[in-house]
């Protein structure tokens, strides 16, 4: 992971309202509309999903990402209609989940983190065309597709052996498969990469892609590995108290974060010093530059710094060499979708509009 920048840009405070709906409420294959589920009453109320509204295009790949409490999980259940919101409407494919909720499951697959996914005395194939057939497919039907996805996930040489004595790994690839085990338009996946080895990881990660670019299937997935969300969605939905805090695609979120970050190697020509910057170079560096951390590298020494502007560049190298310290290396940090989650919920679950008014979420 490389270093989050030390300042929150103020564009971030703008960035749900900077990102566009991916579709009108017509040609979602997912529409939420201001949906709102609270648990408790009185001075317990929690309020797990706030007014949150989404739409998602066909074929598309979406990361919910969001700490411990966010709400993310009560979201898909309440899309699912696992639980049902308070306010709101939710529409798949179209489909009002809870005016039709059996048509809106012909839609849908899903594969639920912690919950048996998955009969674990039946065969692998046995399960691909059990939940086929609760979705009201013909398991006969659908042989080709099932053969197909065992290829895919590599357990073709597993196919006839009982899920229980399978790998950890394998079982959550075979959890994959019955989500997948029907042509589904849209399909939820809470943790799809938990106790994979890398291969794996990258196996599931290629067919999640494949799927959305070659079958036009849409995915929403939430997990707590960033590597996979940013290696696979188009777009991430990032919650904090019930609240949508930012929804845009990727790249365009981990730009706004994009500032002039560098990681430094210092020196010093004299000889036999312990450590290329003294105490009080530290505390100028800490003065100008918010630098907080050095790494003693023998008679070097490390650090990493975020300028914000760029022209600042200069005034560091000036500052450096006023300092008798000889620059050997120089290397720009850029932040990547952890580093951006972080800055967003300011790793304790406080939102950018939270910092600016002084305080954290309650």
């Amino acid at each position: 992971m490389t270093t989050a920048p030390e300042q929150v840009p103020d564009e971030v405070a703008t960035v749900g309202e900077r990102a566009k709906p991916a579709a009108s409420g017509d040609e979602a294959a997912l529409s939420v509309r201001d949906l709102t589920k609270t648990f408790g009453d009185g001075e317990e109320t929690v309020r797990a999903v706030d007014d949150v509204s989404l739409d998602v295009r066909p074929g598309t790949v979406v990361g919910v990402l969001g700490p411990n409490g966010a709400g993310k999980t009560t979201l898909i259940k309440s899309v699912l209609g696992l639980v049902i919101a308070d306010e709101g409407d939710v529409r798949v494919a179209g489909v009002d989940v809870y005016d039709d909720p059996r048509a809106a499951y012909a839609r849908v697959g899903a594969m639920l983190e912690g919950a048996r996914n998955v009969y674990w005395k039946l065969t692998v194939r046995e399960n691909l065309e059990f939940f086929a057939a609760v979705g009201g497919e013909s398991p006969g039907a659908l042989r080709e597709r099932h053969d197909a996805l065992l290829e895919q996930l590599s357990l073709a040489e597993k196919a006839d052996e009982p899920v229980n004595d399978l790998s950890r790994g394998q079982k959550q690839k075979v959890s994959l498969a019955c989500a997948l085990a029907r042509d589904v338009e849209v399909a939820f996946l809470d943790e799809p990469t938990l106790g994979l080895d890398v291969e794996s990881s990258v196996e599931l990660r290629r067919e999640i892609r494949r799927l959305a670019d070659q079958e036009d299937m849409t995915i929403v997935l939430s997990s707590h590995d960033m590597d996979v969300v940013q290696d696979v969605c188009d777009r991430v939905v990032i919650m904090n108290g019930g609240e949508v805090i930012a929804d845009d695609a990727v790249a365009d979120l981990i730009d706004v974060f994009r500032t002039s970050a560098y990681r430094l190697v210092v020196g010093t020509d004299a000889d036999g010093s312990e450590t290329a910057v003294d105490d009080e170079t530290r505390e100028r560096l800490r003065d100008a530059y918010d630098v907080d951390t050095f790494e003693s590298r023998g008679e070097r020494t490390a650090f990493d710094v975020a300028l914000g502007d760029p022209e600042r560049f200069y005034d560091l190298m000036d500052d450096l060499r006023d300092a008798d310290l000889t620059v050997h290396e120089v290397e720009s940090i850029d932040p990547d979708l952890e580093d951006v989650f972080l800055e967003l919920t300011n790793g304790d679950g406080a939102t950018p509009a939270d910092r600016a008014n002084g305080g954290d979420r309650q």
